[in-house]
């Protein structure tokens, strides 16, 4: 089968729609977005007050079901590399369906702890298989004359943040009966995907060969560009992680409470599903992949550095969300210029037959730099410094980013 046959013509000439089976995996990020985050929201809330975890048992819990997602997607996407992307992605839904139903009736932190990492481990097979097709179906698309292979990555962001929109209104309006309504729904959304992907996808896709697990961690550790294109992906991550650990704080020092954040937050989805795709088109028609990252990595380092140009003048209220706003604003638009072009470049640099493996090493290699660096980013804010320094600090992370931006083959 050729390229050709991966994408269908328009009736306008030069113009290409995206395949059936692309359409399937960009509607699937929309529907594992949508029962994912309409139960992981309400997650801690409902240990600490239904279960009656103390904090810091919450915490080590909600990092075990990230570790056991993003830290297991090598393995996943190695998988996805040996046996094809159908069996991993059905048995990944299958897990799925099975953590969210465990955990709706889990009372006893094993209990709990055991159905968050078959969560967690779900998404670690399904995700790195849905990722790698997505990227490889991207190039097909491209080379057909589709048009910049960012493009249809950036549909699979919106998709996927359109996803992380809808989940905690869902979520929120099936709390008002129980957690464990909530849970069941998301399982019931996974079932459906079950079916749909049982009956859609094909069982073997063309042009994707099966590859031997053995020896792909050893060609991965020596391929330096790759590895520093996780290195920047990574500081991106840690700096977008950053919603979650310095922005609360800033909110919280400005306005007295968090209430703000859930503005801030909505601000930012809306910005990813609104711009993503005329962004992403914009860019794609005048910067490569390189120049995309680092024009994106020097946004987000600019939004660091408007907060730390203005702590020093201490302003509070409305007047001190400004500042925290316009990070959100940056970080957002260069989380659009950063995240299509990263997976985007990924299949430049994978070996043949190992791109399962490749997407699947992006996350978890970045994740381990996330993971670190989150540690110190605790420290540096509990430091007692000038109020500008760890804001400067973070400005620099992404900054010294775009020097080890491997340079485009």
């Amino acid at each position: 089968m050729t390229t050709l046959s991966i994408v269908r013509r328009r009736e306008t000439p030069g113009r290409t729609r995206l395949s059936p089976l692309l359409r399937l995996l960009i509607a699937t990020q929309l529907a594992f977005n949508i029962g994912f985050f309409a139960v992981l929201p309400f997650l801690s809330a409902h240990l600490g007050q239904a279960i009656g975890m103390a904090g810091w048992l919450v915490g080590f819990v909600l990092g075990l079901r990230t570790f056991s997602q993003q830290g297991l997607f090598v393995v996943g996407g190695a998988l996805a590399d040996r046996y094809g992307i159908r069996p991993v992605v059905l048995a990944g839904c299958v897990l799925r369906v099975a953590g969210f139903v465990w955990l709706g009736y889990a009372q006893r932190t094993w209990t709990v702890i055991g159905a968050v990492l078959l969560i967690g481990f779900a998404a670690a097979l399904f995700s790195p298989a849905v990722e790698s097709e997505v990227a490889r179906q991207a190039v097909l698309w491209e080379e057909a004359g589709g048009g910049s292979r960012t493009r249809v990555l950036a549909l699979f962001t919106v998709a996927g943040q359109a996803g992380a929109f809808l989940g905690p209104l869902l979520g929120a309006l099936l709390l008002a009966v129980d957690f464990r309504t909530v849970c069941l729904a998301g399982a019931g959304i996974f079932v459906l995907v079950l079916a749909g992907h049982a009956r859609l996808l094909p069982q073997r896709i063309p042009g994707r060969a099966h590859t031997r697990v053995e020896g792909g961690a050893r060609l991965l550790l020596r391929n330096r560009r790759f590895l520093a294109l996780c290195c920047a992906y990574g500081a991106y991550l840690l700096a977008y992680n950053q919603l979650y650990l310095a922005l609360p704080e800033e909110v919280e020092r400005a306005t007295g409470s968090q209430a703000a954040l859930a503005w801030l937050f909505a601000l930012s989805s809306l910005l990813v599903v609104s711009a993503q795709l005329p962004v992403t088109r914009w860019v794609g028609e005048r910067l490569a992949l390189r120049r995309s990252m680092a024009a994106g990595l020097l946004l987000i380092a600019a939004g660091f550095a408007v907060v730390g140009a203005a702590r020093p003048a201490g302003w509070t209220g409305t007047t001190g969300l400004v500042p925290a706003a316009g990070y959100v604003v940056l970080l957002t638009l260069g989380q659009m210029l950063v995240a299509p072009a990263a997976r985007a470049w990924v299949p430049d640099l994978a070996e043949e037959g190992r791109l399962g493996l490749y997407t699947g090493a992006l996350s978890s290699v970045s994740g381990l730099i996330v993971l670190a660096g989150s540690s110190a980013t605790g420290t540096l804010l509990d430091a007692g410094l000038p109020p500008a320094v760890p804001w400067l600090v973070l400005a620099a992370v992404p900054a010294l980013a775009v020097v080890v931006l491997p340079r485009r083959a």
